[in-house]
């Protein structure tokens, strides 16, 4: 009897076990940011800014430069093998729509204060997030985990492009 017990406990831990890393059959893979960039992207890649240095704010040419840079940004290239994979990836939320106190959708960024300042963070470094039932979100400072479905899709908002969506599936606190 203490035998069959102690299976029957053992199954019940095992099967939540393998719950805790699966949603919808699907395995979730702990990612991290550089995952979601080809292996042959950098920021240099995209834009010259070395040149930045030499202008002043108020230099025509330094609108310009920024549009361009801007641009440069948006269209980021992502890493292609990343769609549809299940993953659970730390950051920041930068809140777009809010329905009372509850945050529905929003941008996960990999560092505090991006979209804030500009320029945004390369649309391969933003996430565009759904979450139906909505979170609260009480202090935007802290970091969260989120686990779902990555999609690679372009998403433009006046506070940045992002190059891939997903709806969350959970969201929780970021301890390590």
């Amino acid at each position: 009897m203490i035998k069959k017990l102690i299976l029957g406990c053992a199954a019940v831990l095992f099967s939540a076990t393998l719950f805790a890393n699966t949603i919808n059959g699907k395995e979730v893979v702990e990612t991290e940011w550089d995952a979601l960039m080809p292996p042959d992207f950098s920021l240099q890649s995209l834009f010259d800014v070395s040149q930045f240095a030499s202008l002043d704010d108020y230099d025509p040419m330094a609108q310009i430069k920024l549009k361009a840079l801007m641009e440069a940004l948006s269209s980021a290239p992502v890493e292609e093998s990343m769609d549809g994979k299940m993953i659970k990836i730390p950051g920041f939320v930068v809140p777009l729509v809010e329905e009372g106190l509850r945050v529905t959708e929003f941008f996960l960024v990999p560092y505090f204060g991006a979209c804030i300042h500009v320029p945004p963070p390369p649309s391969n470094q933003m996430i565009h997030v759904t979450f139906e039932p909505g979170t609260d979100v009480e202090n935007l400072y802290d970091a969260i985990w989120i686990s779902g479905e990555l999609k690679v899709e372009t998403v433009a908002h006046e506070l940045g492009t992002s190059g891939y969506t997903m709806e969350a599936y959970q969201i929780e606190p970021y301890e390590e």
